[in-house]
């Protein structure tokens, strides 16, 4: 191990870890939902481009409160500004997908969802909050209803 391995606290580098893993996330995120699953959109129902529509903004949604959460406890360590509270559970809400809304999706869609799902629990329960006790959001309330109208 090197001398800077060495000085830098276990918490400092799970923190730039996840970051990069968040910074690498984004930029996959961004190329499919932009680009990439141009195709994948365009077999889809009508009702579930909506539902992709809904959740490549959650999936981007979720990885800049990710990211903004990261960089927060990186200034943190650095001296930067002082230690922040726990994230207030409400902030957290409405990140979490519905697993019935992936169904029929694509599969690269489904497993950066899944992806950026499971890194913004992980960094949850750092921040000291878990997400499986949220209330539903809004948004997943409408797009439920509208499923079910359909």
């Amino acid at each position: 191990m090197d001398d800077v391995a060495k000085n830098v606290p276990l918490r400092g580098r799970l923190i730039d870890s996840l970051y990069t893993e968040a910074m690498v996330l984004a930029d996959e995120a961004r190329s499919y939902f932009d680009q990439g699953g141009l195709a994948d959109r365009e077999a889809l129902s009508p009702l579930k481009r909506v539902v992709l529509s809904c959740e490549s903004l959650r999936v981007t949604t979720r990885l800049m409160h990710v990211l903004s959460w990261l960089l927060t406890q990186r200034a943190i360590d650095a001296g930067q500004i002082a230690t922040a509270d726990p994230t207030p559970a409400e902030q957290w809400a409405g990140l979490e997908a519905q697993a019935a809304s992936l169904e029929g999706m694509p599969l690269a869609a489904i497993a950066i969802i899944e992806a950026s799902r499971d890194l913004c629990a992980r960094v949850a329960r750092l921040d000291g909050e878990e997400i499986a006790d949220m209330p539903q959001s809004p948004a997943l309330g409408l797009l439920n209803r509208l499923e079910q109208a359909f």
